[in-house]
Order: structure tokens, then C-alpha cells, then sequence
């Protein structure tokens, strides 16, 4: 990977990308940190100082890179965003005008990408609007009674409203800017930037907090985490396909062999951010109706990360949600009619449904280790750290180490396509 990045920077091409990369992730970093107008800067960073970082408020934190509990202009980040692109992706299977515009190509994509900007900046609205009215009310922080802003007029609530939508379609347009000049997917690499830059203030945390031993365990625990899911997310089975020879004319085309890809874990980070949305349900239930009993006698079991039940439950949401997204996302029918229509066949296999049949088999049971996986991940962090007495100090879980991995192996997988069309290029001169 080192040895990449030297190449890259070596690279003038690429490294104009690469810089230019940078630039925009550091604005983007400045857009986290510059607040809002109307915002009581002192008091936010008192209640973000003493609040404790577990559970939603920990999550918050990591996954926004501190924007959100600093209510900047940039609070709501990337999430809008990912929110809108899964629920299109999802609309897409159910809504027929969507699957249709999916099929059309580049011109089809470009309506559904116009379509996600809209939905993004709608959900904008409704994030932006509930965190300003609980910084208003003072319910953003259960623990601070402090005042978070100047006034709660309604033209500064709207003010402040107004800053974090505009700051989310800024974002949107930087994401664009590195997609087409620089190098990485840019709503990836900005998801990045907002989860690694609350790193190492929670590693100090613990530091500080914990002592050097288990600063160290949780180092270690986290190289070895990092390690395995670069191990899972490399892992695919390859199914081979063979294209038989056909006569165009006078040429005579096909007759190679290929494989279809399919990976273990190939849903991604999506059944976890399911999961972990649903999971703060109750959470959520308990705030809005906090003197019913039944509720807090049922969901009592459930508000503690702790608890067996919590933990359970999350699981099963992971391994339900990975089968389900799965579902959705990879058609075994479509890819077969495909392949019969281009004359490939898998060997031993007779096209058409005994291959989408074949398809569905193998991709039944390789998600199985797949969803597992997803649910290990998401909870081992959660278990570890909490049996160190961490858990108070770094809320790192699995969500954040699937989008830090996974965009950073995409990233250099970029990179290195990029030295190699490079070097093609300067062999054919």
C-alpha cells in the first residue's frame, strides 16, 4: 500500500488527483468545525466535553467526525446522502419506473442520481430541523443543562436550519468534484474523512482515561479487527463462465472464459447501518413516552448495549438484513438471461433457469458466512470494549470499521488501475 501511494506521488497525473483529494477533504474538515450562526460555541463544547459517549450519542459522534454534537455548518454530513442512495436502491425493486430508468444505462442513472439529490436534501430538512429543536429545547444532551443557543427565536432555528441543509448540498457537490478529479469514489472518501478524524481523539481518550494497558489492548484488538475484515472483504467465490464461439459476419467472437465474482460479504456495510437504526428504536420510544410502563417493563432489556438481549437482537437484524439486501441487489434470474443471451453458459450447468437456480443456490450459502461475519464484527467491539471498562471513551464499532476498510481498499484498488493504465499507455508510445 506504501509502496502505491510512493508510485501515485511519483505520478505527476496522479498526483495533481491526489492533491487536489486532500484539498477538498480539508474543507470539508473546516466546514465540521465551523458552526452555525446562532450557535453558543462555549457552552456546545462544555456539554460535548461531559457528555458520555455511549450508545446513540457515541455513535453520533463517531460517525459525524464530532459535527453534529458541535452543530456545524456540516452537522449532518455524509448521512443524508447514504440514506437517500439506500432507499432509492431499495425503490428501485419495488417501484417498476425505477427498475426501468435502472436499465436504461448512463442517461437512466443520471434521473436516479437527480432523483437521490432531491430525497437527500428533503431528509436534510427533517434531520436539520430535529436537531435544531432539540438544541432549542435543550433535550440534545440529557446530561447538560446548559443553554446551546443564543436565542431560540424561530427566524435563528430557521437560520441554523436553513446553514445545515445548504451545508449538505455542499457537501454533495465536493463529493462530485472528487468523484470527477480526484481519485475514490467522493461521498466514500468524504464518509472516510468524517470517521477517521474522530479516531485519535478517542484512542488519546483512552489513553488518558484507561492507562497504557488498555490503550494497548484496544490498539491491538484493533489491528486484528481491521485485519480480518480486510481478510472477509477480499473473499469472493468465482464461478466460472464459459462463452461459446459464434460467427459475426466474417469474424468468429467468443469462445473465452470468465468468472462471475461473488463476494462473502456481499451486501457491505448497508445491514449494519439498518441494523443499528432500528436498534435505537427503542431508545427513541422511551424519550417520547417515558411515564408508560409497559413500554419501559418491555424495552428496559434493550436500551443497554450490555445486555444479551440488546446484543442478540442486533444480531439477528445484521444476519436478517444481509439476506434481505442480498436479495434485492443480486437477481440470479437476470444475471442467467444475461449469460444465455451472450452465449455463456457455467460449465456443467444447462443455461437459462437451472443456472439462476444454480446462482441462487450458491449465493444462499455464501451469505450465510457473510451475515455472520457482519454480525461479529459489529458486535465484538461492543463486547470487548465494554468487558475493559472502554466502552464509556470509544464507541468504535463495527459500522466504522467496515466503511474505513472497504473505502480505502476500493481507494487503492483506483490507484493502482490507474499505474497500470499509465504504464500501458507509456508502453504503447
Amino acid at each position: 500500500m506504501l509502496t502505491v501511494a510512493v508510485r501515485a506521488f511519483r505520478t505527476p497525473e496522479l498526483r495533481k488527483k491526489l492533491l487536489f483529494t486532500l484539498a477538498i477533504m480539508a474543507v470539508f474538515r473546516l466546514g465540521q468545525n465551523l458552526p452555525t450562526p446562532g450557535v453558543d460555541v462555549q457552552n456546545v463544547r462544555v456539554c460535548v466535553s461531559g457528555t458520555s459517549k455511549t450508545g446513540l450519542y457515541g455513535a453520533v459522534d463517531l460517525l459525524s467526525g464530532g459535527a453534529l454534537l458541535k452543530l456545524s455548518v456540516f452537522a449532518l454530513g455524509i448521512f443524508p446522502y447514504v440514506t437517500a442512495s439506500i432507499i432509492l436502491q431499495l425503490l428501485t425493486v419495488v417501484i417498476p419506473k425505477l427498475e426501468t430508468l435502472r436499465k436504461e444505462g448512463q442517461s437512466g442513472t443520471t434521473k436516479i442520481t437527480q432523483y437521490t439529490r432531491y430525497l437527500t436534501i428533503g431528509l436534510a430538512i427533517l434531520q436539520g430541523t430535529s436537531v435544531v429543536a432539540l438544541a432549542a429545547t435543550g433535550n440534545l444532551f440529557q446530561s447538560c443543562d446548559k443553554t446551546l443557543l443564543h436565542n431560540a427565536r424561530p427566524l435563528t432555528v430557521l437560520t441554523m436550519v436553513v446553514c445545515m441543509v445548504a451545508g449538505t448540498s455542499v457537501i454533495m457537490w465536493l463529493g462530485e468534484l472528487i468523484t470527477e478529479r480526484g481519485i475514490g469514489n467522493g461521498m466514500s472518501i468524504l464518509m472516510f474523512t468524517q470517521i477517521i478524524a474522530a479516531f485519535p481523539g478517542e484512542f488519546w481518550n483512552v489513553l488518558r482515561n484507561k492507562g497504557g494497558f488498555a490503550f494497548t489492548v484496544v490498539v491491538v484488538l484493533s489491528i486484528v479487527i481491521v485485519a480480518g475484515v480486510v481478510f472477509v472483504e477480499q473473499a469472493q467465490r468465482r464461478i466460472p463462465v464459459q462463452y461459446a464461439k459464434r460467427m459475426v459476419g466474417r469474424r468468429m467472437y467468443g469462445g473465452t472464459s470468465t468468472y462471475i465474482p461473488l463476494k462473502v460479504n456481499q451486501a457491505g456495510v448497508v445491514p449494519v447501518i439498518f441494523a443499528s437504526s432500528l436498534v435505537q428504536l427503542p431508545v427513541l420510544a422511551q424519550k417520547l413516552w417515558p411515564h408508560n410502563e409497559f413500554l419501559a417493563k418491555t424495552l428496559t432489556p434493550y436500551l443497554d448495549q450490555r445486555s444479551a438481549w440488546y446484543q442478540g437482537a442486533f444480531f439477528l437484524m445484521i444476519v436478517f438484513f444481509t439476506y434481505f439486501y442480498v436479495a434485492i441487489t443480486f437477481n440470479p434470474v437476470e444475471v442467467a438471461d444475461n449469460m444465455k443471451k451472450y452465449g455463456g453458459f457455467i460449465p456443467g450447468i444447462r443455461p437459462g433457469r437451472p443456472t439462476a437456480e444454480y446462482l441462487d443456490y450458491v449465493l444462499t450459502r455464501i451469505t450465510a458466512p457473510g451475515a455472520a461475519y457482519l454480525g461479529l464484527i459489529a458486535l465484538i467491539p461492543m463486547v470487548a470494549f465494554a468487558a475493559l471498562g472502554a466502552s464509556q471513551d470509544f464507541p468504535l464499532g463495527g459500522t466504522s470499521l467496515l466503511i474505513v476498510v472497504g473505502v480505502g481498499l476500493d481507494t487503492v484498488k483506483q490507484i493502482e488501475s490507474r499505474l497500470q493504465q499509465l504504464n500501458y499507455e507509456g508502453f504503447l508510445r
